[in-house]
């Protein structure tokens, strides 16, 4: 891997670095200190390297470190970019350089200024226990008898109009927006700012104030940003504040791998850098030094159908020892099964570890089967960028249900059941009943049914709890019955307790309601899969099951199999990548298809196939399960948009096989379209 140039002289300066160790296109932007630049950084090009090295550069180049300052979005970020600094340039002169998130950023400028704004320079931050507190406080003392408003959805609603600048009393006069102008009042008399006034204040206290505005450009005299496709409007404000007159910023990021919109994201930020920056220099970084030509020319030939990208093509000097692979599946459940036994045989003959590979899926739903697959065949895994599908809270609500069915004396899980969905039993019930059973020394379950118990509660109470022990000791025989069918009268269980509807009502976006009853539904459905699988330990099994996988999260720390939504898998690379549930509905996103936000499902989908170092394989199902129903899938459009240079598309029967026989390659997307017709 060539990424020197023999050509001109190699510089080489006091610090670690050395310019000969970089390609040409990044020692171009290495060298580029001054004015403004935009370095388009596809995604395995080596961008922190060049970062760092940049501002080794700096130094070399007489520039103070106390002038130069690198901000990026996470704190883990941050240390990576403060320690890799470290290990290039004197520690003495790395302490110096300012590395840090755009928050803590703004936490140093308020500190210094803020009393101009009518606040004490010693304002507490509040996070997200403190602002849950607050907003449930202003909602119970402000809301009607009619009235009612999700504290996290006022919170949402409250934080995205601080982010786009508009108050959301000037969109509506409900009681939102009461509830926002009261609780930004309370706010200012705690002397107190949330995340999302570190952001707005200090744009306001920089514009607002010549003299520190001059403060801090003085002393901030070169800016690098990092994951610059990520910024918001806020952000970008936070960013021309602080740049000088001689416009000394370094913007890095890849319009490509902007795929944050939904949480504020503005992809214009980039796009339109000119019109923010005078002149910019512009400099492509397209060497990957992660994947193979075959998987990154495929990658390239979806990304370039976005319209108004930056344009640039990914290329790398690694040979490709096979094509990316595209699979039509008849179902979801043969899918995960082509993945796991694929990882068995990778295992054992070429002897690569369970953490080289990674399923890559658009949705937290698609993560089920997959779980449920690898815990069968003993295969250690973690969820990456969301929970496991069985520690979600509705989830684990109804594990907790089946629990007290085969074993009524487990008082933790009845502890969580018996007022969920509420049913009248109230705290003070509950109360009594845990101390009878401390006193002696029974279940809960025992408690509940005594007369004792019975006779301490209020005639409303009593009925309530009894209707509950009656519900529960009505379904248990019949769900321990070797001869009955669980997973359909546990179906019939949750119906009868309304619990779908009592999620719904907690939910507080219709695309959460959704995914709640979807995750229910899915559950369901796995019961029944357990149940017609043959397997006789009937629900004692699937519940063995279920707690076997908590003891393996444990015992192996989070190694194995990398189960990924796409949004998370941003960063990360392994070398075998398999990208499931390529669909209409799934990828692109329905909500995408609505809402006219297809080219960002495009970058996902993008982002999702350079992960991958040496395989890809890319599939879609011609069948799924939703909601108990079988339903036909289309395959997702961007298949079509895929060169068939490097593409072998099989059906799932074929793998076996090898690759269709076929000169043409484009014949291949022609075999694939008639399988998914012939269904």
């Amino acid at each position: 891997m060539d990424r020197g140039d023999s050509s001109e002289t190699v510089l080489k300066y006091s610090s670690k670095f050395n310019l000969a160790d970089l390609n040409p296109s990044q020692r171009e932007a290495v060298r580029q200190i001054h004015g403004p630049v935009l370095i388009l950084a596809g995604a395995g090009t080596g961008k922190t390297r060049t970062v760092i090295s940049r501002v080794s550069h700096m130094i070399d180049a007489g520039i103070s470190p106390s002038h130069i300052l690198a901000v990026t979005f996470t704190n883990k970020a941050a240390n990576e970019m403060r320690d890799r600094i470290s290990s290039i340039v004197k520690k003495d002169q790395a302490k110096e350089v300012t590395v840090c998130t755009f928050h803590s950023l703004c936490v140093r400028i308020l500190r210094k200024g803020i009393d101009r704004m009518g606040y004490k320079k010693n304002f507490t931050i509040y996070t997200g226990s403190d602002q849950v507190g607050l907003v449930r406080k202003l909602i119970a003392r402000k809301a009607g008898k009619d009235e009612s408003l999700d504290h996290n959805l006022a919170l949402s609603l409250i934080g995205r109009s601080k982010n786009k600048g508009v108050p959301v009393s000037e969109m509506n006069d409900s009681l939102i927006s009461e509830i926002e102008k009261a609780y930004n009042a309370e706010l200012k008399i705690l002397n107190a700012l949330d995340f999302d006034d570190l952001l707005l204040f200090a744009v306001r206290l920089l514009n607002d104030h010549e003299d520190i505005r001059s403060i801090w450009r003085e002393k901030f005299q070169f800016i690098t940003v990092d994951e610059f496709q990520d910024t918001n409007g806020q952000q970008m404000k936070l960013i021309q504040s602080l740049v000088g007159e001689e416009q000394n910023i370094c913007v890095v990021g890849d319009d490509d791998q902007s795929i944050y919109g939904w949480r504020g994201a503005e992809i214009t930020n980039i796009l339109d850098f000119e019109r923010f920056f005078k002149e910019p220099k512009i400099i492509k970084l397209e060497q990957n030094y992660r994947s193979t030509q075959a998987i990154l020319h495929t990658a390239n030939s979806v990304i370039c159908h976005n319209v108004g990208r930056r344009d640039k093509k990914l290329w790398s000097e690694n040979v490709a020892n096979e094509n990316v692979r595209v699979v039509a599946m008849a179902d979801e459940n043969a899918e995960s099964q082509l993945v796991v036994d694929e990882i068995l045989e990778m295992t054992a003959t070429e002897k690569r570890s369970y953490e080289d590979f990674a399923v890559l899926f658009r949705t937290n739903s698609q993560s089920r089967l997959f779980e449920t697959k690898l815990r069968e065949y003993k295969i250690p895994y973690r969820v990456i960028g969301g929970q496991s599908f069985f520690d979600r809270r509705e989830i684990k609500d109804l594990i907790a249900y089946l629990t007290i069915f085969k074993n009524p004396d487990d008082d933790i899980n009845l502890l969580r059941i018996i007022n969920n969905p509420p049913r009248g039993i109230g705290a003070a019930s509950i109360e009594i009943a845990t101390e009878l059973s401390r006193e002696l020394g029974i279940s809960l379950s025992e408690v509940l049914q005594s007369e004792d118990y019975q006779k301490k509660l209020p005639q409303r109470s009593r009925s309530s709890v009894k209707e509950f022990v009656d519900l529960l000791e009505g379904y248990r025989s019949p769900m321990l019955s070797s001869y009955s069918g669980f997973g359909t009268l546990f179906s019939q269980f949750v119906d009868e307790v309304d619990f779908v509807d009592y999620l719904a009502r907690n939910c507080k976006t219709d695309t959460e309601r959704e995914q709640r009853k979807f995750n229910v539904a899915d559950f369901l459905e796995s019961l029944r899969e357990y149940e017609s699988s043959g397997r006789k330990k009937g629900l004692q099994g699937f519940l063995d099951d279920v707690a076997l996988q908590q003891d393996r999260e444990e015992d192996d720390e989070g190694s194995g199999v990398n189960l990924i939504t796409l949004h998370a898998a941003k960063g990360l690379e392994f070398p075998v990548v398999y990208l499931v549930g390529l669909e209409e509905g799934i990828l692109p996103h329905k909500r995408s298809l609505e809402e006219g936000t297809k080219d960002e499902e495009r970058r996902l989908l993008y982002v999702g196939m350079t992960r991958a170092m040496e395989k890809l394989t890319m599939s879609f199902c011609s069948m799924r399960v939703k909601y108990g129903e079988e339903v036909y899938c289309e395959r997702s459009s961007f298949l079509d948009e895929m060169n068939p240079q490097y593409v072998d598309v099989f059906s799932n029967d074929e793998l076996n096989a090898g690759p269709v026989e076929e000169d043409d390659a484009m014949a291949y997307f022609a075999r694939m379209k008639e399988m998914l017709e012939e269904n």
